[in-house]
């Protein structure tokens, strides 16, 4: 049976958070099954908790933002949610003292560091998939987005940036997800902005905490980074880090083939909704053997 995760033990880190530029204290804790992701705000008395869902994204400019029945919002949580979907976490307590989650260095590498060292820990009740049955479609403005019926989860990404630092590196993805695929290809992707929306952005109190440690920079012509790009393909292999994250906002990881043009945070979760929505289009899927299963995690490891 492939079975539902969560971490051995519960690991911290510190950080700051990407538009307030405060100190951030991050707990990831087990949970048991069926519990799914939940980001509890522990500098609220009593702690309040907000459970991942599509329905819970309210906001999605300039990254992911989830709010609760009361108004409780947490946000920037897209680069640790596709660490989790990354490594196959069901299950977890996100433990915050902020409404940010931490930057860390704008990508997921660090959330995996963090949950290796905490160990996985499988579970004795079944893991369940949203398994695509029939092509599910929007449209935004020139952008567009679908998942179709597909035998595993695929990702095809493509980006559209008229910016020379951009348009010289490949901007067109397609990839078979794994552990092993998301670890050494995507997950050390980081995000990336522009030096004069920096600018705009901190004049108006927000991308406090940025800073060429947690970002790619570009100004008008060039990357402005000391070290360059991580990957030959960063810009597009973020936007797919990205995507992974906001497609686990569904709590289950899906069974499909994601393709995507030019999309982001808004376009993501407007089709996550959309599969909500089409009940007929998805089917919960659960595996009674390993060898069975499309999608291949890491083998569970102890702390």
């Amino acid at each position: 049976m492939v079975k539902q995760r969560t971490l051995q033990n519960s690991v911290s880190t510190v950080g700051v958070g990407l538009h307030r530029g405060e100190k951030v204290n991050l707990t990831l804790r087990p949970a048991p099954a069926n519990t799914g992701i939940v980001f509890r705000r522990t500098d609220l008395h009593p702690a309040v908790d907000i459970r991942v869902s599509p329905e819970a994204v309210t906001d999605t400019q300039m990254c992911t933002c989830m709010t609760n029945a009361d108004g409780v919002a947490v946000s920037t949580v897209e680069h640790l949610m596709s660490a989790l979907a990354g490594l196959g976490i069901d299950n977890i307590i996100v433990e915050l003292d902020a409404n940010e989650v931490p930057i860390v260095d704008g990508s997921a590498s660090p959330f995996i560091m963090l949950i290796e060292e905490a160990g996985i820990e499988e579970l004795s009740a079944a893991k369940k998939f949203i398994r695509i049955d029939k092509p599910i479609r929007i449209e935004v403005e020139d952008k567009w987005a679908e998942l179709l019926p597909h035998n595993g989860f695929k990702l095809d990404f493509s980006i559209e940036f008229p910016h020379p630092a951009i348009s010289s590196t490949r901007q067109h993805v397609s990839m078979d997800f794994s552990s092993k695929n998301f670890i050494d290809e995507v997950s050390r992707a980081r995000t990336f902005g522009f030096m004069k929306d920096f600018e705009y952005l901190r004049a108006n109190n927000l991308a406090l905490g940025a800073n060429f440690d947690n970002a790619v920079v570009l100004d008008e012509f060039q990357v402005l980074n000391a070290n360059g790009l991580r990957y030959d393909d960063e810009f597009v292999m973020h936007k797919i880090l990205d995507a992974v994250g906001d497609l686990y906002m569904a709590g289950l990881p899906i069974l499909g083939q994601f393709n995507s043009f030019k999309t982001g945070h808004a376009v993501n979760n407007v089709l996550l909704r959309e599969v909500m929505k089409q009940t007929d289009s998805w089917t919960l899927v659960e595996f009674t053997d390993n060898h069975l299963s499309p999608v291949k995690f890491l083998e569970p490891t102890p702390a």
